[in-house]
Parts: structure tokens; sequence; C-alpha cells
């Protein structure tokens, strides 16, 4: 009786902290991928659009509905203009936002991203800049959907503007 009693409140133990990240949504370690538009804008006159692709690892803590969290990003599109194209785009960045109805996360974003750009002659250049953003996300049974808007400003006046669909799972 002694074991059965014992199992059971070790199984309970194991089983309470799953039912407590299910009951506080936006909570936890998540992975993701991005596809969206990426659309950029060179020196004010060039500028071009095409496919974002990447991933997204992160963590979010809810505190009573505000919604705080860290998130970093790799991601790439295969934007060309005049010879310059894109490469790698890293970002590292703050999430903060809160459930404007049950089950949807309205938040605003920001941090520091590194992009590289590279022309058909093998040259590249890494550039610094910040990375603003708003975004929309519902979680359902450990599965994220969001819809955001990103901009990012680098030092030599590139700017881009991505509109993005994150498919993810949160743990």
């Amino acid at each position: 009786m002694k074991k059965l009693v014992a199992s059971a409140l070790l199984l309970a133990s194991i089983a309470a902290p799953a039912m407590a990240q299910d009951a506080v949504p936006f909570s936890g370690p998540y992975v993701a991928g991005v596809v969206g538009l990426d659309h950029v804008d060179f020196n004010g006159v060039d500028h071009d659009s095409g496919l974002l692709y990447g991933g997204i690892v992160g963590y979010d803590v809810n505190i009573n509905g505000a919604v705080f969290g860290i998130e970093g990003e790799y991601a790439d599109s295969d934007v060309k203009e005049q010879g310059i194209h894109t490469d790698r785009d890293l970002y590292a960045g703050i999430r903060i936002g809160g459930e404007v109805v049950p089950n949807v996360l309205a938040y605003a974003k920001g941090g520091y991203t590194n992009a590289r750009f590279e022309d058909n002659a093998g040259f590249s250049a890494k550039l610094d800049g910040y990375r603003l953003g708003a975004g929309l996300e519902t979680t359902f049974q450990g599965f994220i959907t969001r819809a955001e808007y990103r901009y990012s400003s680098y030092e030599g006046s590139p700017e881009r503007h991505q509109a993005a669909l994150i498919l993810g799972y949160r743990f």
C-alpha cells in the first residue's frame, strides 16, 4: 500500500507542472519557423522584395496576463537588387505584450539586428542595426501561430520592412 501511495504522489508531482503550464498561455520556451515578405530599401532609390524564411527560439513569461520574453532569430531572404543581394540576418530582442481577448496576445518587440549583404563580385558587408515590430499571436495545445510586421534599420541606410507568418511550438 505504501508503494502505491508513493507512486501516486510521484506521478502527481510530475503531472502537476504540465497542468500548470497548460493553465498559463504564452509562457515558456518555444521554437518556430518564419516565412513572409521581405522588402529591402538599399539607398532610398533601389529596392526589391522577396521571400523571407528562417527560424526563431525564445522564452516568454506570463505574469497575470502581461507577457515578457526574449527571442533570437536566424533568417535569410532571396532579395536581389542591381547586383546586391541579402544574406543572413541575425536578431536578438525582447517582446512585451498582453492578452487582448482569451488566447490572443498582442505584442511589440525590439532589439538588435545584424545583416549581411553581398554583391556579385563577392564583396560582403555586415551591418548593425535595430528592429521594431508588432504582432498578434494565438496558441492551441502548444502550437503557436503569429502574424507580425517588422521594421529594421541598418547603418549606412539600408532598411527592411517585413510581413511574417510564424508557426511554432511552445514546450
